[in-house]
């Protein structure tokens, strides 16, 4: 008898969605972009992170604009397609499969970044107006402040709020701009990427977490 979720030849599609997500999500741009610029490694400087914050620290904004914008394409492309060849639940797997691939990456022995920029592709993909929401939040905190970090924070944290939202709209309600599931993966990301800003929580308590710019 087939177990409640179904036999293999069911549920392999979700499972090809995931780690085709993951694999994309793995792929380290912004190590990758310091190395050809001859930067070096972008691990060894800074918080050692190989997001864009950190490759700003390099000096090289056009770098770090690269990073952000490939960190958060390979989010929102892997829904896309999903979205386009199979349907709304594939395309929620994965995005997940790429965030997790990016925090996680499997080249890196699974040490990656922290997933912010990659989150804000999965949104804007699987939620655009919640996706528009988040940036506008992050701007907001990340220009007044100069402090990235708690800008991820509060965008992250917010964001399966705005789904919910979206959700009290009937337009939107059970559409792929606010569902049950959209609020579940975004939990989950704002969830992962607590844990993986653990030691910049511990230095916005003391004071001590480095502003936007400083290299």
């Amino acid at each position: 008898m087939p177990e409640p979720l179904g036999d293999l030849s069911f549920t392999w599609p979700f499972l090809a969605a995931c780690i085709i997500g993951y694999l994309i999500g793995s792929i380290p741009f912004g190590l990758v972009l310091t190395k050809l610029a001859g930067l070096g490694d972008v691990r060894k400087i800074g918080s050692g992170n190989i997001g864009a914050t950190n490759v700003l620290r390099t000096g090289n904004k056009f770098l770090a604009l690269a990073t952000l914008i490939l960190d958060g394409g390979k989010g929102a492309i892997v829904v896309l397609l999903a979205n386009h060849f199979l349907t709304q639940d594939y395309a929620v797997l994965a995005g997940g499969g790429a965030f997790l691939g990016h925090v996680f990456p499997v080249w890196l022995k699974f040490k990656g970044g922290k997933g912010v920029a990659t989150f804000i592709g999965v949104l804007l993909a699987i939620s655009w107006p919640a996706g528009i929401a988040v940036i506008l939040t992050w701007l907001f905190i990340a220009l007044t402040l100069r402090l990235s970090s708690l800008a991820a924070l509060i965008a992250a944290a917010l964001s399966p709020v705005y789904i919910y939202g979206l959700m009290q709209v009937p337009l939107f309600n059970n559409t792929f701009f606010g569902d049950l599931q959209r609020i579940e993966l975004t939990a989950f990301m704002a969830v992962l990427i607590f844990i993986r800003h653990y030691e910049n929580i511990v230095r916005l308590a003391k004071g001590e977490e480095p502003r936007i710019g400083k290299k």
